[in-house]
């Protein structure tokens, strides 16, 4: 099943799921992991809203060997994580706003990214039993200010990747009976209709599996955690010349078997506290 979040015409927040022909059909329920289902009736749907409000999310760097290798750092020998606050999401067609803080210059880069949304509570679960706890799979944009992620953030990359609107997920959750095998998944970036970044999870150093495993030693993982399982090669900082993200641009992401994520960005306006 493909579930979204959505305003309906009526101004209403819903579940739903997705259809191959762009429809919507209404899901009766609380929670996807309370149980949704099906009602037969059609949504009319005005806007497309992040699939989950994430418990938390975690992200994972230098996750792809070719990206790895294109960064120039060595191939990590146990897997790289940091954390984005909620705050940082996005809705799919939301803007991602360039921050004020980033006023040395062009910095903010595109990250495709597949992320794991864990359905059922997990803590030092083994490898084996790891996609046991994944309610599905959605598309995400680890958006990060570089300047910042290397050079202000105290050696530490959680700031460069925490400002407002720097993890747009969706538009929809895969349910992970659909997706047997997360490590086959054909992904890319797109900006501005120029494929920046085409790869596949085949290239992760840690699978999904491994990374939920990782994570939830001694770590409780509540329904709702969201898990940024890397990028693939091809991100802007690498190139060149480099290429960041600018006011007005398009940047979609596209997840064989999940859907396209796509978000324009747009400067952001200095706020008074005066």
């Amino acid at each position: 099943m493909r579930i979204g979040r959505c305003v309906d015409t009526a101004g209403r927040t819903q579940w739903v799921a997705a259809q191959a022909d762009g429809g919507a059909e209404l899901l009766r329920g609380e929670s996807p992991f309370t149980g949704l289902q099906p009602t037969g009736s059609a949504v009319d749907v005005s806007q497309w809203l992040v699939p989950i409000q994430p418990t938390e999310i975690f992200g994972i760097g230098l996750n792809y060997r070719a990206h790895a290798v294109e960064t120039g750092a060595p191939i990590p020998s146990s897997p790289v994580m940091f954390m984005k606050p909620r705050t940082a999401v996005a809705d799919p067609g939301a803007a991602i706003r360039l921050p004020v803080a980033c006023e040395h210059g062009p910095e903010v880069d595109y990250e495709a990214e597949l992320a794991v949304v864990i359905g059922r509570t997990a803590r030092d679960v083994a490898v084996e039993d790891a996609l046991g706890h994944v309610f599905g799979y959605t598309c995400a944009n680890d958006v990060s200010a570089r300047r910042w992620q290397k050079h202000a953030g105290g050696g530490q990359w959680t700031r460069g990747k925490s400002f407002d609107t720097f993890c747009p997920l969706g538009p929809f959750i895969v349910t992970s009976d659909e997706i047997p095998d997360p490590q086959s998944l054909p992904i890319q970036s797109v900006l501005n209709g120029r494929t920046m970044q085409q790869s596949n999870t085949a290239d992760m150093i840690f699978t999904v599996a491994e990374l939920i495993a990782f994570i939830s030693r001694d770590t409780t993982l509540l329904p709702g955690t969201v898990i940024l399982t890397g990028t693939p090669e091809g991100v802007g900082f690498t190139r060149q010349p480099p290429v960041f993200l600018g006011d007005g641009d398009t940047i979609d992401i596209l997840i064989d078997g999940i859907g396209t994520l796509s978000n324009p960005v747009h400067q952001a306006l200095a706020v008074s506290t005066g």
